[in-house]
């Protein structure tokens, strides 16, 4: 039965997501999808243990995933498909205020690693989260959105089981994505989302 409602809260989880990446870029209705989807996924977690007190790793593999992605961006401006899906999702970074932009990442990431590396990951363990969470992005269409989830997703499991609780992959993906919301829009500035 836990499995069952699980699952149901990742099928309402994903297809909020998908609606809001199709949403327009900076809208209101961009914003109120996504707040609905970090709502999903909190209320989603249940309770949950917060691990090993660890702060300097999780922050340093939240830096070291970041430059890697960077090198990764680099490449993936010279192949039209991944430029063309990597500058869809940052047209939301750009659209819309820069506060609300950042909470709703950041907020957004948090939310992510309660449920899927909290409940899920204890109903499913690390393998069946970690394919649950890149199935939950398949929803946004969207190419590179897919390739991070899967990088990122397997990185997280990996800490939550090392950490004992959530404290490291929450820090990790926090971390990531301010980095990833500072830097990534200088790579791919918006004369080149048309290819």
């Amino acid at each position: 039965m836990r499995k069952r409602l699980l699952a149901g809260v990742t099928a309402a989880g994903s297809g909020l997501l998908g609606a809001s990446l199709a949403s327009r870029p900076g809208s209101r209705r961009f914003h109120v999808l996504t707040a609905a989807v970090a709502a999903t996924w909190f209320a989603g977690a249940g309770p949950v243990d917060r691990g090993r007190r660890d702060v300097v790793q999780p922050v340093l593999a939240g830096a070291g995933a970041f430059g890697v992605f960077y090198v990764g961006a680099l490449v993936s401006r010279r192949i039209p498909l991944l430029r063309r899906a990597i500058a869809g999702v940052l047209d939301h970074a750009r659209r819309g205020s820069t506060p609300s932009v950042v909470a709703t990442t950041l907020v957004t990431g948090a939310a992510e690693e309660f449920f899927f590396r909290g409940a899920l990951y204890d109903a499913f363990g690390p393998r069946g989260s970690t394919a649950l969470y890149i199935l939950s992005t398949t929803a946004t269409r969207n190419p590179a959105l897919v390739l991070a989830s899967t990088v990122m997703g397997a990185l997280f499991a990996v800490q939550r089981g090392r950490s004992g609780g959530l404290q490291a992959p929450v820090l990790t993906h926090v971390v990531w994505s301010a980095l990833m919301l500072a830097f990534m829009p200088r790579l791919f500035p918006p004369d080149q989302n048309a290819s």
